[in-house]
């Protein structure tokens, strides 16, 4: 049944915030939105015969496309006011929040979204 509370902890994350100072916190709303959905899908699709543990592997396909979905949204959720790229991110590539809710695609911002993808990769 935690995965099934971790979830709604999750969703309850977007109504009081809008920001992540570091990839830690993120990580844990990624768990929570995503990786909840890979462990509580696991009793219902079935297992190897034997039956093997697969929470390690849902739970890091759950980060990975989480992490894939921001990436897609960016531009969206900036319109929303929402950043979900975490801020020492944009700091560590000279990229300030106003730079993102302009929309400035430049070196910093290519760089940025190679270090993202690379995070999302592994």
């Amino acid at each position: 049944i935690q995965p099934y509370r971790d979830m709604i902890a999750g969703q309850c994350m977007d109504l009081i915030r809008n920001r992540y100072d570091t990839f830690d916190e993120l990580y844990v709303y990624c768990y929570r939105v995503a990786s909840t959905v890979g462990l509580m899908s696991t009793a219902v699709m079935g297992l190897s015969d034997p039956p093997r543990d697969v929470s390690e592997e849902a739970i890091a396909l759950g980060i990975a496309n989480q992490l894939t979905n921001i990436l897609r949204d960016v531009g969206e959720d900036a319109r929303r006011g929402r950043i979900y790229i975490p801020l020492e991110d944009l700091e560590r590539f000279k990229y300030s929040e106003a730079d993102l809710m302009r929309g400035i695609v430049d070196d910093r911002w290519r760089n940025l979204m190679k270090f993202q993808i690379a995070r999302a990769r592994e």
